[in-house]
């Protein structure tokens, strides 16, 4: 019986422990998509407890003491931080199978130097240990992205967003990780929300002109855009339910777009036409700008109406859409394609059944602009598990050319996280290591190292730019 999560945690074989240990765990961290607040960058926070690192904003954690049957109370409510961390050492205790409970033991083996089990037993040994190590100035925000081997960090902005953090950050010589803006558009698309018009008139304030046309609206963003290369954005990110593709002209994009700043509500046709519009015309910018766009399809968000009108979104109750049409996003593909102005395009699914038709629409949108240009983004959100993670490693395998893969992203608001980049390494190496090892691939150390070290790191630097 192998010990604990020791030294060779997730590795099943001799090859895949060399692999790790020789080559994926000395490689740095580019963090390219993630949802941490630049601000605590900025101010270098010093969190006072691990409730407060560990479970702020963490809805992967609040589901799942949900599921244990705890009371909201000691999730979101007003427990005292002792009472909310209580509650998870005995949630995360019984979590077999859960990653989760992985994430958690390497988040405390490799911050705090602690390798026995959390529960409720060890709760307050644990509670004690990390908050007398979180008082150090050794534990700042700046010096655990430092600790933990980060060299770039993509946060998700608004093009609303002033950016005065990471202004702050690019002026700061004394901090030497890149912390860069990512362009997140999605509150300017969605033209069926009920704020839309509170929010163009934000973006009309920020733009300095006047929004109230199709036109202005791609004006306006460009501007922005403009403004967040200045800042060294390199890389989009949009939400889309599903993929869509019902194009339409100018003018019937304004008409719709103007029939909203006018009061009324869109149809659901409108709505697909009008995001169809605005995502054509982002990636025709994307490609001018030389930006990566990143499309995180397949999920259903806010599922829970009474949970949602009392805690808003992102606090734990979206889940996986089934529909999604691969005819669709070939076609939105190819609709930028035949004009050559397809960008960089990494494509996230929620839904692990999309696997295979992702990775069989890579291959119709290829070209020498750079390895792998549209690529098969790693396992996301409720697929960032081991089974979720090998399944899109083999699918990207079988299917197209995982060498070029840019590997892992925390897609996190933790500081804390960057070991989910680690447990993404011991799969990669695991899944290789099998390979090896039932003669399906030779026992090349120098061709396999460099490829693990690619996908660990290199693939993103050279896809991004960074």
């Amino acid at each position: 019986m192998k010990s604990f999560m020791d030294k060779d945690f997730m590795l099943s074989t001799e090859t895949a422990s060399k692999l790790f240990h020789n080559y994926a765990e000395k490689m740095p961290i580019i963090d390219y998509h993630c949802h941490i607040d630049p601000k605590e960058i900025a101010q270098d926070r010093q969190f006072e407890s691990i409730t407060q690192v560990w479970l702020g904003g963490d809805h992967y954690k609040w589901r799942l003491m949900r599921s244990a049957g705890v009371d909201e109370k000691y999730i979101t409510g007003d427990a005292t931080e002792r009472e909310k961390f209580q509650k998870w050492a005995e949630t995360i205790s019984r979590a077999i199978g859960n990653p989760l409970y992985h994430w958690s033991h390497l988040e405390l083996q490799r911050y705090f130097g602690y390798n026995k089990p959390l529960n409720g037993d060890t709760a307050e040994e644990v509670w004690q240990l990390a908050n007398e190590k979180l008082r150090s100035p050794e534990m700042s925000v700046r010096n655990l992205i430092r600790k933990s081997g980060v060299a770039v960090i993509c946060t998700t902005d608004d093009p609303v967003d002033s950016l005065e953090w990471h202004k702050l950050i690019a002026e700061d010589d004394s901090f030497e990780v890149k912390v860069l803006p990512a362009w997140r558009p999605d509150k300017a698309m969605n033209i069926e929300k009920p704020d839309y018009a509170d929010y163009i008139s934000k973006l009309r304030y920020v733009s300095g002109m006047a929004v109230s046309s199709w036109d202005d609206l791609k004006a306006a963003l460009v501007k922005r855009m403009e403004f967040f290369a200045s800042m060294g954005c390199k890389v989009s990110d949009h939400a889309w339910e599903f993929p869509y593709y019902s194009p339409v002209s100018d003018d019937e994009a304004d008409a719709i777009f103007r029939k909203k700043l006018s009061g009324k509500d869109v149809t659901e046709e409108e709505k697909i036409s009008f995001k169809t519009a605005f995502m054509l015309f982002m990636g025709r910018m994307y490609h001018k700008m030389g930006w990566a766009m990143q499309l995180h399809i397949g999920a259903k968000r806010d599922n829970n109406t009474l949970m949602f009108n009392k805690l808003g979104p992102d606090t734990g109750y979206d889940s996986i859409n089934t529909y999604t049409s691969s005819a669709d996003l070939a076609d939105f593909l190819n609709a930028l394609e035949i004009t050559s102005e397809l960008p960089k395009t990494i494509i996230y699914s929620l839904n692990p059944h999309d696997n295979q038709a992702i990775d069989t629409i890579l291959g119709c949108f290829q070209s020498s602009e750079a390895v792998c240009k549209v690529q098969h983004g790693s396992a996301w959100w409720f697929n960032d598990h081991e089974i979720g993670m090998k399944e899109q490693l083999r699918s990207l395998a079988n299917l197209g050319y995982l060498a070029g893969f840019v590997g892992m992203l925390t897609d996190s608001r933790s500081f804390l996280s960057y070991p989910r980049h680690e447990y993404f390494r011991r799969i990669l190496c695991d899944v290789f290591g099998a390979w090896v090892e039932e003669g399906k691939f030779p026992a090349d150390m120098q061709t396999l190292g460099s490829i693990v070290e690619d996908i660990s790191y290199n693939n993103a630097k050279n896809y991004f730019g960074f």
